[in-house]
């Protein structure tokens, strides 16, 4: 493929790479110069009826798995791509994909480098209200996604979008499965060009690997999602440090069961099992049955899973008839990682359990790896990266030195994103004034460089890895007109760790029920994540000496209410 990196550096001296640095990190290694789609074009040549991804046949269903090749990968995402350049979108336009888990989310998202342009990756469970700021914040013209959605078709979801900055706004429609039953741009259908002729028409427009491909959401913690920018060879970074902690190979079977889209789901099944060369399992939707009889059949190796879904399959009784002694490493993250949980998920299937500490801005600053001790692994996030120079900062703001630290991590290297897209304020918030990254997080890191959380500076929840800000909830309830005063605070939960929980107080005595809010939520478009899962009315809420609402008394008290629950 040929890649003209002189025009596509249209990001470069606007919060791009800057060329020094990405010549420095491919010097020592810790980058390249190949891209992603170069890499699965090597696969096709090479072995092209092999499996890139595999949507297993589910319950009920008899039919055989479905295999996308990589020929397929290929071959589909040069289609795409020049079915996007002929409908005359321009190099560093940028496209919003809505898909649910599957191959054709991962050919979407490659697809726009090839033509020179910026996928948006948007989560598919995202409402209208987020939908639409995503969109919006990325200036995006078109938006990739299935005929019907939610009971919605394209063309409606598109004029539902398209208003003021999305006035506008393209729809382009694929199928699953061959792009040969049907791609409809703008509601009608067009044909898909030969691959030579897909070759041919885009020819000269490719990204490069320290070029801006993608924006992506990140749950944050002060309401709407901040856009996080990325190259693909901070990815190609954190690959390396996959390969090196779980030991990961080519003869590896790969199951992805957190959304692409997302920074986990990023490395878990978009890069690394591509970068070498492996099958992944993917699904529309996770089901943990059906997940643990896939993994047994396709004699999966490698599991990447947030704690709530591993929680899932130690819990199903599925997982006492299925052999899954194929399984050899299962990485997690994305919220904290329950010690006695995950050494039982080890007891019971022989995978060692493996996790990074970062984020989607951050990449990472620490990992186990197979040589550390199960003590380590579990209750500890692992050693810190010497290439990701992190440091720590206390509660007076001074950087802290010793054998042991406790404070604000922060790191500046090879894995970080490129900030936010457009957002100053948040990026003076994520980055210091010499431009570490900032976690949001207390952490203490002890004199053999393993790294413990032992805090959160942000009210957030976190519910099955997906981070929801307390104050955009509240936001979003005290619109209701019953409410008067709400609260919102994270009740324990032994599958997602954490769920939303929310204390109001009504307007007038006005009876409110947990449907009516859900309801209310539904309506304005929000992410079905942030809808409360109890409702807690009360006749005033309890305030700190500061004015500001007493949350570590709500906390106790939902701690309360659930125990004398559970006591009987």
């Amino acid at each position: 493929m040929e890649q003209d990196h002189a025009r596509n550096r249209w990001a470069h001296g606007d919060g791009g790479v800057d060329p020094a640095i990405a010549a420095a990190y491919v010097a020592k290694g810790w980058w390249g110069t190949d891209t992603l789609a170069q890499v699965v074009a090597r696969h096709a040549a090479a072995k092209p009826d092999a499996p890139a991804f595999i949507v297993p046949a589910g319950a009920g269903d008899p039919g055989p798995d479905r295999v996308f090749t990589w020929a397929d990968y290929h071959r589909r995402t040069s289609q795409l791509a020049a079915i996007l350049a002929a409908a005359g979108l321009q190099p560093g336009d940028r496209v919003g994909v809505l898909l649910p888990d599957g191959p054709e989310v991962h050919m979407a998202l490659m697809a726009p480098s090839k033509a020179g342009l910026v996928v948006v990756g948007i989560g598919h469970r995202a409402g209208d209200a987020e939908l639409r700021h995503l969109l919006g914040r990325t200036k995006a013209v078109a938006l990739i996604t299935h005929a019907e959605r939610g009971g919605r078709s394209a063309t409606e979801l598109v004029a539902d979008m398209g208003q003021g900055d999305l006035a506008g706004l393209r729809s382009v429609v694929i199928p699953d499965g061959p792009l040969e039953d049907g791609v409809f741009v703008d509601g009608q259908p067009v044909d898909v060009p030969t691959p030579e002729a897909a070759e041919a028409a885009i020819a000269g427009r490719a990204l490069g690997p320290d070029d801006i491909f993608m924006f992506n959401s990140t749950s944050g913690t002060t309401g709407l999602p901040k856009c996080v920018v990325h190259t693909e060879n901070r990815w190609f970074y954190f690959h390396q440090l996959a390969v090196e902690s779980g030991g990961l190979n080519p003869d590896d079977v790969f199951y992805g069961a957190v959304p692409a889209p997302f920074g986990f789901g990023q490395w878990t099944s978009h890069f690394t099992p591509a970068i070498l060369g492996c099958p992944t399992v993917v699904s529309p939707r996770f089901n943990v049955a059906d997940a643990l009889h896939a993994m047994e059949r396709l004699r999966v190796s490698v599991l990447g899973c947030v704690s709530t879904q591993f929680i899932m399959m130690l819990n199903s009784p599925v997982l006492d008839q299925v052999d899954l002694t194929a399984l050899r490493a299962m990485y997690t993250g994305g919220e904290a990682v329950p010690y006695e949980r995950a050494a039982a998920f080890e007891d019971q299937t022989g995978a060692v359990v493996l996790q990074f500490y970062g984020s989607n801005e951050s990449g990472t600053f620490s990992r186990s790896t197979l040589t550390d001790s199960r003590e380590r692994r579990l209750k500890t996030t692992g050693r810190i990266i010497d290439d990701m120079q992190v440091r720590v900062y206390g509660a007076d703001g001074q950087l802290q030195t010793g054998p042991v630290r406790t404070g604000v991590p922060a790191g500046r290297g090879p894995a970080t994103c490129l900030g936010y897209l457009d957002d100053d304020a948040a990026n003076a918030e994520l980055l210091t004034d010499d431009r570490w990254m900032l976690m949001g997080d207390v952490v203490e890191i002890d004199q053999d460089g393993y790294l413990r959380v032992v805090g959160r500076t942000s009210d957030i929840i976190i519910r099955g890895g997906k981070n929801i800000s307390a104050p955009a909830v509240e936001a979003e309830l005290a619109e209701h007109p019953d409410v008067a005063m709400v609260a919102a605070v994270a009740m324990p939960d032994e599958v997602f760790g954490e769920r939303v929980c929310v204390y109001v107080v009504t307007r007038d005595g006005a009876v409110l029920e947990l449907d009516d809010l859900t309801v209310f939520l539904d309506r304005r478009g929000v992410s079905k994540e942030w809808f409360p899962e109890r409702l807690v009315v009360v006749d005033q809420l309890p305030m700190s000496s500061g004015g500001k609402v007493a949350k570590g008394d709500l906390r106790a008290d939902i701690r309360r209410r659930l125990e004398a629950e559970a006591a009987g």
